[in-house]
């Protein structure tokens, strides 16, 4: 599928970005929330929905929306962590009960600390006394609170509570029972969520950077999901800025069979100036390959993404 038009790319845009605020909105007043894990449940169904129509434009504004802005850092986490579980799930054959489960775990599990995960986002110092106190005990508290708001899925609860349990990490998959296989998968998925967003400490990493780090810092037992995750999306996922290695510079389109080899549209050229029209490119197919990735803060230029998304049939067209 291509964007064919102005209005086709407002409104996908606008759906990414309503499903992002509903959740929000969720998140931040889960007290207030009538039927809270039917609305999860929802948020959910609707990002599926969004996946099936074009999964790779689906990560490209989700990868631009995370890789981009603070603000908003708590929901923002939530939904691509929501995704790259749902993905995973899919790469692995996860049972639908299963994959429920880890999705909506993923969509809530920070929901003890909603308001502050979005303080620390733009936050230069370190977290204070307090907020490390209510950083060690989110897990169980948020356990709680879903529980106490209706939600009766066992694992769903396990999952949010156990997902900082380092215990977790040295369970030998092929013996532990689901509910810690699907921990795992949530706490490699947070790791690599975290690093690719920007805080107002730091830049966020490239996902390739990410990845790596993700699968340099897990036991054997666990490359697993760290390659399910890189086969789900890619080493650099729609979305994400690459350099060439005849230094011009791109932004990922659309994967390919080949992992490592996505379709990229070239934005820049060499000298640094952004080119008057973006082109199609396999990199699986001819020169030029990827160089290295590249963080979103280190590309500056304001980009029309309908433009670029337009480069429609970007898995039939070749440059």
């Amino acid at each position: 599928m291509s964007i064919q038009s102005a209005v086709e790319y407002e409104d996908l845009l606008a759906l990414w970005s309503d499903l992002e605020s509903g959740l929000g909105v969720i998140l931040g007043s889960p007290a207030n929330t009538l039927e809270f894990a039917h609305r999860v449940v929802q948020y959910d169904r609707w990002m599926q929905g969004l996946m099936q129509r074009d999964p790779d434009v689906g990560l490209y504004l989700l990868f631009q929306l995370a890789s981009n802005s603070p603000v908003g850092y708590s929901a923002s986490h939530a939904l691509v962590c929501g995704v790259l579980t749902h993905l995973i799930a899919a790469e692995l054959k996860i049972a639908v009960p299963e994959r429920d489960s880890l999705v909506h775990a993923a969509l809530t599990m920070n929901i003890a600390m909603t308001a502050m995960q979005d303080e620390l986002a733009t936050q230069s110092e370190k977290p204070t006394s307090g907020q490390q106190d209510l950083i060690r005990a989110h897990a169980i508290k948020g356990s709680l609170m879903l529980a106490n708001m209706g939600v009766g899925d066992d694992q769903w609860l396990d999952i949010v509570s156990n997902h900082h349990d380092d215990a977790v990490e040295r369970a030998d998959l092929r013996m532990a029972p689901p509910v810690t296989r699907l921990t795992r998968i949530l706490k490699v998925v947070d790791r690599y969520a975290a690093m690719i967003s920007p805080r107002m400490s730091r830049a966020g990493r490239s996902a390739t950077e990410s990845a790596r780090s993700v699968m340099a810092n897990t036991s054997a037992k666990t490359d697993e999901i760290g390659h399910a995750l890189v086969r789900s999306v890619g080493l650099c996922p729609p979305g994400t800025y690459v350099r060439l290695d005849n230094d011009e510079l791109a932004i990922v389109l659309r994967r390919s069979s080949e992992h490592n080899f996505p379709y990229v549209a070239i934005i820049g050229k060499p000298t640094g100036e952004l080119t008057a029209a973006p082109r199609l490119h396999n990199t699986a197919e001819r020169s030029p390959h990827i160089r290295s990735a590249l963080a979103a803060s280190a590309v500056r230029a304001r980009l029309n993404h309908f433009h670029i998304l337009q480069l429609g049939g970007y898995g039939r067209q070749k440059t």
